[in-house]
């Protein structure tokens, strides 16, 4: 990355981290303290323009961070200690990666003449997390510390959005750097429109469509370019769990979500489609089998190693969602398979009662009515609580529900309901939650109470791990 720059005065490398955060907009970072980042927490202390939220523990600042940037569009910020501070992160960071979600997450690291000495608190990070990541930094001279973190925010929001982890040797706290004026620094990709000639052959040969939305179309921002493009053509809509929300379930072409735990009229589509169009959407062994598509799947994702090894070179494109769906121009409609589709509806099963309890999805239909005309961000930990959430509660754009998707992590769905109620506190927040993954980040209710969060939590109660 090229910079123009024009130096200003000379900072400590704590007090350069600050600026440079600053510089780059960020108004909060969750994280937990400890002794080797004391340095940046002394000068977090008096900065008036970055809010810093304790969490109690540093897997939940990640979660939370993933949460706040789920939200807001933003790239989330963490910042930990060393050694076990560090370590902690892990399964936030894997859980971000996996569904494609930009953080920053800054680590501390032990002093440069220790590194390598198994020194009390010392931990291989980067090495840790070369796999779940899309890049490690270890930053060990205070004036490389702007340069560095520009590029990380960078390589976090690019492509498929993920985790960026830079480790702070301890040393540059303290040593003292000149702070540059970065002149317009450009954190964002080079952008080429792709070629959408051959979705659109695809199209036009085909009589019956489906587009299956994945989680790439809430990444790209493209709920309303994809309502736009389906109503226009009438082409059938199903989605993946981490796609609920990017097209209105209200809206008569959806016909639910597929997998193992979907609706049987979205699968059934998938099968008697004779074109499917993923849009950022992975194909997992939860979804389908991927023989079921031979012949008809048009997959567009921004991630290339995403795109299925069994379809031609002229049935993808490698792209952002968003903008090949605002392109994609032809004069075709699929009236008479739209209304087809419509009926597989039929197929789904009715949900009754089992005992003459009160059923887990008669919960989760009372929440839905009490709140179905208002803008609620839900979240949700992993259990049969989730699927029982994602069944019977109905999402749209400013209607959504986050989930853990690939990862499938026990403890996310509460910090991440603390993320983000950070980031819009006027905006209703509820957990939907089970008493088993519940306990695995109850400790956040204190972070609840510090901040007076709109955050309200839904527990059922069922006594067991009921997924397992």
């Amino acid at each position: 990355m090229i910079f123009t720059k024009n130096k200003i005065k000379t900072l400590t490398g704590a007090q350069l981290i600050i600026e440079t955060l600053k510089d780059l907009g960020v108004s909060t970072v969750f994280g937990y303290p400890g002794g080797v980042v004391l340095d940046i927490y002394d000068g977090l202390y008096n900065e008036k323009t970055i809010t810093h939220i304790l969490t109690r523990h540093e897997q939940s600042a990640v979660h939370a961070a993933e949460g706040y940037a789920r939200e807001t569009g933003k790239c989330g910020v963490v910042i930990v200690t060393s050694g076990p501070g560090a370590t902690n992160t892990v399964s936030g960071i894997v859980n971000a990666y996996l569904d494609g979600y930009p953080l920053v997450v800054l680590t501390g690291q032990v002093s440069a003449d220790l590194i390598g000495k198994d020194a009390f608190q010392e931990a291989d990070i980067c090495n840790i997390v070369k796999s779940c990541t899309k890049k490690t930094f270890q930053i060990s001279s205070a004036k490389d510390i702007q340069e560095t973190l520009y590029e990380a925010f960078r390589i976090a929001n690019s492509g498929k959005k993920g985790p960026v982890v830079v480790d702070l040797i301890k040393d540059i706290f303290k040593q003292e750097a000149e702070i540059c004026e970065y002149k317009n620094p450009n954190i964002t990709p080079e952008y080429h429109q792709p070629d959408v000639s051959g979705l659109i052959k695809a199209i036009q040969r085909s009589e019956k469509p489906l587009i299956v939305a994945g989680g790439g179309v809430n990444h790209s921002g493209g709920e309303y370019e994809l309502c736009r493009f389906a109503t226009k053509h009438h082409i059938p809509v199903v989605s993946t769990m981490m796609g609920l929300g990017s097209f209105p379930q209200i809206n008569a072409l959806y016909l639910g979500m597929i997998g193992i735990f979907g609706d049987i009229s979205a699968n059934k589509a998938i099968s008697e489609a004779d074109l499917v169009i993923s849009l950022g959407a992975r194909f997992n062994d939860r979804i389908t089998c991927r023989d079921e598509l031979k012949g008809k799947l048009f997959q567009i994702d921004i991630n290339s190693k995403e795109i299925s090894r069994i379809i031609p070179t002229d049935s993808y494109i490698v792209g952002d969602i968003k903008d090949i769906l605002a392109n994609t121009q032809f004069n075709k409609s699929f009236d008479c398979w739209a209304k087809t589709a419509e009926k597989l509806k039929a197929l789904n099963k009715e949900q009754k009662r089992t005992t003459n309890l009160m059923h887990s999805y008669e919960v989760l239909k009372e929440i839905e009515d009490f709140t179905k005309s208002k803008s609620i961000t839900f979240t949700s930990e992993v259990g049969q609580h989730q699927l029982w959430a994602v069944r019977n509660l109905k999402f749209n754009r400013d209607r959504k529900i986050l989930v853990s998707g690939g990862s499938g992590t026990m403890g996310f769905g509460f910090p991440a309901a603390i993320g983000a109620s950070v980031a819009n506190p006027a905006k209703t927040v509820v957990c939907i939650t089970g008493d088993g993954s519940f306990q695995m980040g109850l400790h956040e209710l204190a972070t609840c109470k510090d901040y007076g969060l709109n955050v309200k939590i839904m527990i059922l109660n069922n006594g067991y791990l009921g997924m397992v």
